[in-house]
């Protein structure tokens, strides 16, 4: 019996459709509170039993989820492409990268989180310490739309490596690819339980019907404001979150960059998925010496870009009618106050799809500059230098992602720069290398996926430990006597009062 067996007959349904034809896709039940928490509650029987194996004994399940998709990687194309309307390519793009973050999970969890000894110290060099990262129990897992089957697998990978059973729930827009890649799993390892990786669907009340349920961590990935709801429906329960929001990334353009490499890699990280990722490039910052040069660069890289839904599209329609709207306020809003627009304008905005919009020179206070546009739209600003680049970039309430480009300096302006991950001559790599972490500061949200931070993100520390033997003057019992306190005084100034390394 599959996962998806489980879930029980309900009245309640909704219509998943191609954002591009409209045509219906797949039906999907409405699960409420009481399916939800049931769910759960399955789950947690089976992560005893996932939990048991032990680092070695879930590793080959791993492996197995990752060698059937990969195997079966054509299927997972088309059926994203069917249900988003999105080039293929897109979609090989985020299995490839999602293949790799439960690749690297299922190498690598039991050198992260393996107990090992820990120095006790010299108040306690009678003890054994040991630290060990014990699974929560069960995670759940709420993905947004646009990427459904790469934060599927990044976020149920990476919780299954560390022993959590996961329930997923998936963006009511795009359910059919998060499932299938949740299926694959019990395809390929049909001996495990049902309920060790499934999922709920449904609207928002049942993402909060999870965060409700009893799970021993939430994981969320979408935007500012459904994270701030997400941690209220957790905090009566005192459900610990990672939250994955949104961004408004800036890109920086030194004097000594490749200006050629610099515009191909911006208008990639612009328009990839039609802008509507949380680490796309949003604002670019350019110093004036060079701006002329870049932004005929960037012109010639955004001529001819293929917009639609063949399969090496550059990218293909918006997802959401809602979103092309505030594409179409922030491009408008930016043009009123002056901004001029290199490529495109409101023309470029054509339901469901939009062309690609390079403005320049937004001020600084405009929408496109200060919100997230999730759009495929770049603004190009001017700099009289890069310490007023780096200014400009941190201004935001947002530090997921940025980037730099310079031939020397680039280090250095990387380090200036408030945010969870930046690239040097290039955009969004952190994103794509399982061993590195992500995840952003301020509105951007906190914690962290891949990587050994992402791993420990899923266990919780738990240390123990033994009394070996005894050792005088012992402080942990009654009575405490003036010999003891001298001795322990004497230690204190001996040990503390001096500088130390």
């Amino acid at each position: 019996m599959t996962a998806q067996a489980e879930h029980t007959e309900r009245a309640a349904t909704f219509d998943v459709r191609n954002p591009a034809t409209g045509a219906v896709v797949g039906t999907f039940p409405v699960d409420d509170d009481a399916a939800v928490r049931a769910q759960v509650e399955r789950a947690r029987e089976a992560q005893r039993w996932w939990s048991e194996l032990g680092f070695a004994g879930r590793r080959p399940y791993l492996q197995r989820w990752v060698r059937y998709l990969a195997l079966h990687c054509d299927e997972i194309y088309e059926l994203g492409h069917t249900e988003t309307a999105r080039p293929r390519a897109d979609v090989q793009f985020e299995l490839f990268a999602g293949l790799e973050d439960v690749r690297w999970a299922a190498v690598h969890a039991r050198k992260v989180l393996r107990e090992r000894r820990v120095a006790p110290g010299l108040a306690m060099a009678n003890f054994d310490a040991r630290l060990s990262y014990q699974p929560y129990g069960v995670v759940g897992v709420i993905t947004p739309w646009n990427a459904p089957v790469y934060l599927t697998l990044s976020g149920a990978g990476v919780a299954l490596a560390a022993g959590n059973a996961v329930v997923v729930k998936p963006s009511e827009l795009s359910p059919a690819s998060a499932i299938a890649v949740l299926e694959a799993f019990h395809t390929a390892n049909p001996d495990a339980p049902p309920a060790l990786v499934s999922w709920v669907t449904g609207f928002g009340e049942t993402g909060s019907a999870l965060c409700g349920s009893g799970v021993d961590k939430l994981a969320f990935t979408g935007s500012v404001p459904t994270g701030r709801r997400v941690m209220a429906a957790c905090a009566p329960t005192l459900t610990p979150v990672v939250l994955e929001l949104g961004g408004k990334d800036a890109t920086i353009v030194a004097a000594d960059a490749d200006l050629e490499a610099a515009a191909a890699a911006v208008m990639w990280g612009g328009l990839f998925n039609g802008g509507q990722a949380c680490v796309g490039v949003e604002r670019v910052y350019v110093v004036q010496e060079v701006r002329d040069a870049f932004l005929d660069a960037v012109k010639k890289q955004a001529t001819g870009v293929d917009v639609g839904t063949g399969p090496l599209s550059a990218y293909g329609p918006m997802t959401t009618e809602a979103q092309v709207e505030i594409v179409r306020r922030h491009v408008t809003d930016a043009l009123a106050a002056g901004a001029q627009a290199l490529v495109g304008g409101p023309e470029s905005i054509r339901p469901p799809y939009i062309d690609p919009i390079v403005l320049v020179d937004v001020p600084e206070d405009r929408p496109a500059v200060r919100e997230e546009t999730f759009g495929p739209v770049v603004v190009v600003n001017t700099v009289p230098d890069v310490d007023e680049a780096v200014r400009r970039a941190n201004s935001t309430e947002f530090g997921l992602g940025s980037s730099v480009f310079s031939a020397r300096g680039g280090p250095a302006i990387a380090r200036a720069l408030r945010a969870g991950g930046t690239t040097v001559n290039s955009v969004l790599t952190f994103v794509g290398m399982s061993s590195m972490p992500f995840g952003g500061v301020g509105s951007s949200g906190f914690g962290r996926f891949h990587g050994a931070d992402g791993l420990r993100e899923f266990a919780y520390a738990r240390s123990v430990v033994r009394k070996r033997f005894r050792m005088g003057p012992d402080m942990q019992v009654f009575p405490r006597t003036p010999e003891q306190f001298d001795t322990v005084r004497k230690t204190i100034r001996l040990r503390y009062g001096r500088t130390f390394k």
